[in-house]
């Protein structure tokens, strides 16, 4: 069974039934129906149009449906006669729904589960094991005090939206207008909804059987194939020089392993180098957007062959625009830092005063600082007050290591 050709159908022929006058909804179960089907039948019959056959066995599935529910005989008119056979036809709906699975009314969550089934072709199973909670949940949604948006949910908020013909757009226009011209929904989620959803994805990692990290650069790379623009290209050049460093962050035993003591041979060097052209291309069109700026911070780390040669002076530079453009406290916090290295931790220490000491990671930065600026103790209680507050279980292990082996120093 062709799993990968499998998901690189799934987009497209779920825009056919949308184009044809199915709803989102609707049109998405009979997709996932029709997989499931392909995936019995494939094996022992291989047929000689895959895209076609989906199409033929969703619309048959999408039609079934309708027929069963008597709330929608009304639009048996529409849709009571099936296509007749023959090629699917050659449109990449791809796009489209990238801007729909962004709608502005799902949250971040909701959003990102959409994103994967939809557009990734992931089952409901793939995504519940990826993000550790079970298949019913997310199939069918939890209370929104505890986190997560359900698929079905989001799917119920975007049924209504329809997909017109891809329309072509001038190469001068913007992202926006461009992602406009080429699908108009009723509420589209813009383009920076969209590129937040795969970020969100890509800082997922991975768990279970499926990688969200490389799930994030394959989805990423098609939306960069669909869309002539710098920040699309950004936030590709970002995943893949972040993803460069994947197989030197842990340890064999599962820990942590800060970017500075990371064993730099491991660092995979075509992944940095593609990430690098592509980047340069983007910078080269002079429109600057954050997720440049990030690319180009995570662009100096790789290019040091050393910790100690990283150009600090530099980083804070890209850190200064990155703040510009986003004006976010945690890009404050991590230039802090950088701030550090390049003048010396006690004026890292000055850029954090002005930052509130709740922010993720405040207490960690804060400590990293003091130790390096000799001051042990209320290094090592920061450290242990920042692994109360880390987000997960490798983090918390690595900042309690931190604070005992500073206790441990003192005790000397």
């Amino acid at each position: 069974m062709n799993e990968v050709l499998l998901r690189s159908l799934t987009p497209s022929v779920l825009g056919i039934l949308v184009r044809r006058g199915a709803d989102f909804a609707a049109a998405e179960d009979a997709v996932q129906d029709a997989l499931v089907e392909a995936v019995r039948v494939w094996p022992a019959d291989m047929p000689r149009d895959p895209k076609g056959w989906l199409v033929t066995v969703a619309w048959r599935r999408f039609l079934d449906a309708t027929r069963a529910d008597a709330a929608r005989r009304r639009r048996e008119d529409l849709l009571d006669e099936e296509p007749a056979p023959g090629p699917a036809p050659a449109v990449d709906d791809t796009l489209q729904l990238y801007f729909l699975c962004a709608h502005p009314s799902l949250t971040p969550s909701s959003a990102v589960a959409l994103t994967l089934r939809a557009v990734g072709g992931l089952t409901t199973r793939q995504i519940a094991q990826a993000y550790l909670v079970p298949e019913a949940t997310m199939a069918l949604g939890v209370p929104p005090a505890e986190g997560w948006g359900s698929i079905s949910r989001a799917k119920r908020t975007v049924s209504g939206v329809g997909v017109s013909p891809a329309l072509g757009a001038p190469p001068g226009r913007s992202l926006g207008e461009k992602s406009r011209a080429r699908g108009r929904f009723d509420q589209p989620g813009d383009v920076a909804t969209v590129l937040r959803v795969l970020y969100l994805v890509f800082n997922e990692g991975y768990s279970g059987d499926v990688d969200l990290a490389a799930e994030a650069i394959r989805l990423t790379r098609q939306l960069a194939a669909a869309i002539d623009h710098p920040e699309v290209a950004g936030l590709l050049a970002l995943m893949l020089l972040h993803h460069a460093r994947r197989a030197a962050r842990t340890a064999p035993d599962g820990s942590l392993v800060p970017l500075a003591e990371q064993d730099r041979g491991r660092w995979d060097t075509e992944l940095i180098a593609e990430g690098v052209e592509i980047l340069q291309a983007a910078l080269a069109r002079d429109r600057l957007g954050e997720f440049q700026a990030q690319a180009a911070i995570a662009a100096l780390h790789a290019d040091a062959p050393t910790a100690e040669e990283t150009d600090w002076v530099q980083i804070v530079e890209w850190y200064d625009e990155l703040a510009r453009l986003t004006d976010s406290p945690v890009v404050r916090l991590n230039r802090a830092v950088a701030v550090g290295e390049a003048d010396g931790p006690r004026a890292g220490l000055a850029a954090l005063v002005a930052l509130d000491d709740s922010l993720p990671r405040h207490a960690a930065v804060a400590a990293y600082l003091h130790e390096r600026d000799g001051d042990l103790a209320t290094a090592a209680r920061l450290y242990a007050e920042a692994a109360q507050k880390a987000p997960n279980l490798a983090e918390r292990d690595h900042l309690t290591r931190q604070a005992a082996r500073l206790n441990a120093r003192r005790c000397r």
